[in-house]
């Protein structure tokens, strides 16, 4: 039986996500949604940021929690629990993101901080619900042909309740052959919750449970994902290539990061549920139990072994000129000759009586 409550190590449950009033003992966490704000509706180029941000730094984010904690953070006195740490790592990201934005926050007032936070999440939540909306109908077309048809619009009969759907969301753990298994998923008898990964984020949906690592996330559904959101919905099907109009250019990314994979997956199989909202309380998706257990393997220093090949092979699918050598130029090269002139002027300055000698 699939155990029913499963709490991610980082991050937080869904549970609870709605209310940021806390008490004095307790902090909000910068990791974990607040309740929904009436954004401002003026144009603040914080939005754009944001928008980046969700989907490649951190999907879940209280910003403004994430800010306070930042800015309150002591140098001398390091951070004691792995929720902290991981806080402080991605309000780094934050601030590296955005140019000048750590002077801004210093010489801001809690007031225009808190504005700031504003537009970040606003940012984010809008391209949250862009890349859900745009994946909901063309989805079908990558997974298809389908037997029933679904609709673009409505998806209350994917999930469990469509044979195709239901077999690239079943965890391998269980047999979507066993007629008793689908009928438990299709009526919830069984409870499929975010720490269990669904087998379309497998090679050729094919699992080996004595090579557990053998093929994951390295499906060609998860591939069209990330091209539909990061590098345009017109690349899915060609080989990589640069584009003017697709979301890492616009925000200068160039590399794969784990943070943009587990993002792709989460709006992947979200696409995928019959759940008709991206809601941060749905314990059926359980989307952000998903992302974080995806993101804690992907940043575990004791599996990057696997993980490294993984992200070279991404980012070699993705990005048309990335490269894992280093290019040298040629010896004979104007750029070499150039080099060593440099070098020798160098040597001659550092040691001017040897030069004279010689």
């Amino acid at each position: 039986m699939i155990e029913e409550n499963r709490v991610p190590r980082y991050g937080v449950a869904a549970e609870g996500l709605e209310s940021v009033e806390v008490s004095q003992d307790v902090r909000p966490s910068g990791l974990k949604l607040g309740p929904r704000k009436k954004p401002n509706l003026h144009t603040d180029p914080l939005i754009h940021h944001g928008r980046h941000f969700g989907r490649a730094i951190y999907a879940f984010a209280n910003i403004h929690a994430l800010l306070m904690c930042g800015l309150s953070a002591d140098e001398d006195s390091p951070p004691e629990t792995q929720q902290e740490r991981r806080e402080l790592r991605v309000f780094s990201k934050l601030l590296g993101m955005i140019p000048n934005f750590e002077e801004r926050l210093m010489s801001s007032s809690e007031e225009e901080v808190m504005s700031m936070a504003s537009m970040l999440q606003k940012g984010a939540a809008s391209a949250r619900s862009d890349d859900t909306k745009s994946l909901k109908g063309v989805i079908l077309d990558w997974i298809g042909p389908l037997d029933p048809p679904l609709s673009r619009n409505v998806k209350h009969n994917r999930g469990f309740q469509h044979h195709r759907t239901g077999f690239l969301l079943c965890p391998p753990e269980l047999d979507w052959d066993d007629a008793d298994v689908r009928k438990q998923l299709k009526n919830k008898e069984l409870t499929i919750t975010g720490a269990h990964w669904p087998i379309f984020v497998y090679k050729n949906e094919t699992y080996d449970p004595e090579n557990p690592w053998k093929g994951l996330f390295r499906s060609e559904l998860l591939v069209k994902g990330f091209k539909h959101i990061f590098t345009s919905p017109s690349s899915v099907d060609d080989e990589p290539k640069a584009t003017r109009s697709g979301n890492a250019r616009i925000h200068g990314m160039s590399l794969v990061t784990p943070a943009s994979l587990a993002y792709t997956f989460t709006q992947v199989r979200f696409s995928l549920t019959s759940a008709g909202v991206f809601s941060r309380t749905d314990s059926e998706t359980d989307s952000e139990t998903f992302y974080t257990s995806v993101l804690e393997l992907l940043e575990d220093p004791e599996e990057q072994d696997e993980v490294q090949p993984l992200m070279l092979w991404w980012n070699q699918r993705i990005f048309p000129s990335f490269s894992a050598t280093r290019r040298l130029a040629p010896a004979t090269s104007a750029l070499a000759r150039i080099k060593q002139k440099r070098w020798s002027l160098a040597a001659n300055e550092a040691h001017p009586r040897g030069a004279a000698r010689q």
